[in-house]
């Protein structure tokens, strides 16, 4: 797979996956944006606000893309080329495929991971709360990248994209993508759409985007069965 295609299903990864965006983080926009003071819940500041966070999460995710993408350069520089593409092809579509069914809520399959990376989020937490309540843009920013590094069954599999493209500048491109494509949910989340918030949380919506996600990994799939 190109890395084109790459950054495209990243970019399907976070648009088809916002619905899990708004379920799990909705609770931390809702409470940045309360947690600002009075004069700043104007919708023209608070726009700029729910951005600031956002920037901080998206540039945390991108940090990561490139650890995950420096990672996978280092262990797949020890394998056969070919072999190693077959490797990161297929890790990617087993993720991109339980990543479907975990968000049309048919299986846990990343609740597991998602536990595991609790450990990490319950020593930078803390952090976040020192912030709080946002008074400027510098504590939302910095809200904003302590959130980026919240347990997520979603954020996860992109990075195991990033982990696959074996470079970390492609790694932080990826992750980049995708953070941008979860954007628009959270933003609107962030400014208290609450019927959005209900759309994304209904159940047939889930289903479609997860079966959507199915789809799409076992194209990936196929194409990695034909490349063997």
């Amino acid at each position: 797979m190109s890395f084109e295609n790459t950054l495209l299903t990243a970019l399907l990864i976070g648009i088809l996956g916002s619905t899990h965006c708004v379920g799990m983080c909705g609770g931390i926009v809702s409470a940045l944006t309360l947690g600002a003071q009075p004069l700043q819940r104007r919708t023209s500041t608070l726009s700029a606000f729910v951005l600031t966070y956002n920037a901080g999460r998206i540039i945390s995710y991108m940090v990561a893309g490139g650890i995950a993408g420096l990672l996978g350069e280092t262990v797949f520089s020890v394998l056969d080329e070919h072999l190693a593409m077959l490797i990161s092809r297929m890790l990617s579509g087993v993720f991109l495929l339980a990543l479907g069914f975990y968000l049309a809520g048919w299986t846990q399959s990343l609740a597991p991971i998602e536990r595991a990376g609790n450990h990490l989020w319950q020593k930078i937490k803390p952090i976040g709360a020192r912030f709080m309540p946002i008074r400027n843009y510098r504590q939302a920013f910095l809200s904003g990248l302590v959130w980026g590094w919240l347990p997520c069954g979603l954020v996860y599999s992109a990075l195991v994209w990033a982990l696959s493209a074996s470079d970390p500048l492609q790694g932080m491109l990826i992750m980049g993508v995708f953070g941008l494509a979860t954007l628009p949910a959270l933003f609107i989340t962030g400014l208290s759409a609450v019927k959005f918030s209900q759309v994304t949380r209904n159940p047939k919506v889930r289903r479609g985007l997860g079966a959507t996600l199915i789809v799409l990994a076992m194209f990936h799939l196929g194409g990695y069965s034909v490349a063997l």
